[in-house]
């Protein structure tokens, strides 16, 4: 694993957007450190039950996740996975070929660096609506903290089954 990165500080006190847009950041810096100084292979490997359930699968939905709620909820972009998924829940979790740790990472890093600037562009009451649902921009910063929480989770348990190596 790389070393424990500058991880942004999450203030104990400021306003909801402040603390929550550090949270996701912060959740966000962990993801890439999980996943610092892995092989392409090691971020292949399966081992639990889930042939999905890799830290290169992960990323990439984590990658589409960002693009989905920030992008395509909050922003209003077309949706172009619709179809993929249709024809295949878990297609963002199959990673093509070829595609390595860093080119994820990047591409992840880049789409939450747009989905910041989204959320920048927005007063968290802002309403959304996608597929007839509405949405406030609170509850998809909300959701994607959850989201990206609960698979750092995840991705701890694949580091320290890849290589023995922890950390919080």
């Amino acid at each position: 694993m790389t070393p424990r990165p500058q991880r942004p500080k999450v203030p104990l006190t400021g306003d909801e957007r402040e603390i929550s847009t550090s949270l996701l950041d912060y959740h966000r810096a962990t993801v890439a450190w999980k996943c610092g100084g892995l092989t392409d292979e090691q971020a292949r490997r399966v081992h639990l039950p889930s042939e999905l359930t890799t830290v290169a699968g992960l990323v990439a939905h984590l990658t589409l996740n960002e693009w989905f709620w920030f992008g395509v909820v909050v922003d209003g972009e077309e949706d172009t996975w619709e179809e993929k998924l249709e024809q295949d829940p878990d297609a963002e979790f199959r990673v093509p070929p070829g595609t390595s740790v860093e080119q994820l990472l990047a591409g992840y890093e880049k789409q939450c660096a747009r989905s910041r600037e989204i959320t920048a562009a927005h007063d968290l009451s802002d309403e959304v609506t996608h597929k007839d649902e509405t949405f406030n921009v609170r509850w998809v910063l909300t959701h994607m903290i959850e989201e990206t929480a609960r698979h750092v989770g995840h991705l701890d348990v694949l580091r320290e089954l890849t290589d023995g190596l922890t950390g919080e």
